[in-house]
């Protein structure tokens, strides 16, 4: 008799609860099925990602060292590090953790969502170390400060990917947003980390451009070596935001909520609006 009630009494409060009960019919019907796999396309966008983010890279330290004289920091050589650090911070880190959601889809929200606020914030890191090596190079070589359009593009991008950042971990990763507040703000977030993302690589395609008119500008327009490697480098960023655009912007490719992540959501809104989970005021 005993067990008979507390069936009931377990059927009723999970009928009272439509979106729960919806949550726990998903994840029963989950338990003993096949993992779940990726969606048609997906690995392959992103494996050619992984690989153009590479091959950036590696053309950037190729660029540096053959024609650049390497990379050192108290030394003259202090500036390539500029271009190093933001071409790795602000393009391929931040590049990857945009795409943190699409790659663990299966994972916990919690997790996926400390993958990508650590990757942004390593990413904004190394870029920092970029921005000291610019200024103390121009100090130490008395050039100026913030006059041209790459460090006036540059600098506000940075500043707004810091924003972006500390906005995204008040609201999302640490407890205290309501779930109004997190459900308002969610749509800027995504929208400003796709714009940033755009503004970084154009600013490093100004940054390329830039360097170029200077170091070679009487031989740049005779197809000399240096110059096709850092426009073939320009071309890669471009290629690579290109695919990282196009993998965030396919809607079938959004990761899907976890059926404990519809609960717990409730749960969330339940705590903070003091709404019952049948969606009537308490």
């Amino acid at each position: 008799m005993w067990p008979r009630l507390a069936a009931r009494g377990s059927l009723r409060g999970t009928m009272c609860s439509p979106q729960l009960g919806s949550s726990v019919g998903l994840q029963a019907a989950m338990d003993g099925a096949p993992p779940p796999t990726s969606p048609t396309g997906l690995s392959a966008y992103v494996a050619v990602s992984q690989l153009l983010g590479l091959t950036l890279l590696a053309t950037t330290g190729a660029w540096l060292g053959r024609y650049r004289g390497g990379v050192a920091w108290h030394s003259p050589l202090q500036f390539n590090a500029h271009p190093l650090c933001m071409v790795l911070g602000m393009v391929f880190l931040q590049g990857d953790a945009l795409l943190v959601y699409r790659v663990f889809r299966h994972e916990a929200k919690r997790s996926t969502k400390t993958l990508h606020a650590l990757l942004h914030g390593l990413a904004l890191v190394i870029a920092l170390v970029g921005i000291i090596a610019v200024f103390e190079s121009h100090r130490a070589k008395g050039i100026s400060d913030m006059y041209s359009l790459h460090s006036w593009c540059g600098m506000a991008t940075f500043v707004l990917y810091l924003l972006q950042w500390l906005l995204g971990c008040g609201f999302f990763l640490f407890p205290g947003a309501s779930f109004s507040l997190r459900g308002w703000y969610k749509p800027q977030h995504i929208f400003f980390g796709i714009t940033l993302f755009i503004l970084s690589i154009t600013s490093c395609l100004l940054g390329i451009t830039e360097m170029l008119l200077f170091k070679i500008s009487d031989s740049y327009s005779h197809f000399v070596p240096e110059g096709i490697l850092a426009n073939t480098l320009g071309v890669l960023l471009v290629a690579f935001g290109l695919v990282v655009g196009y993998v965030l912007t396919r809607e079938e490719w959004k990761r899907p909520p976890l059926a404990e992540e519809l609960a717990l959501s409730m749960d969330f809104k339940t705590l903070t609006e003091g709404e019952s989970p049948g969606g009537g005021s308490q």
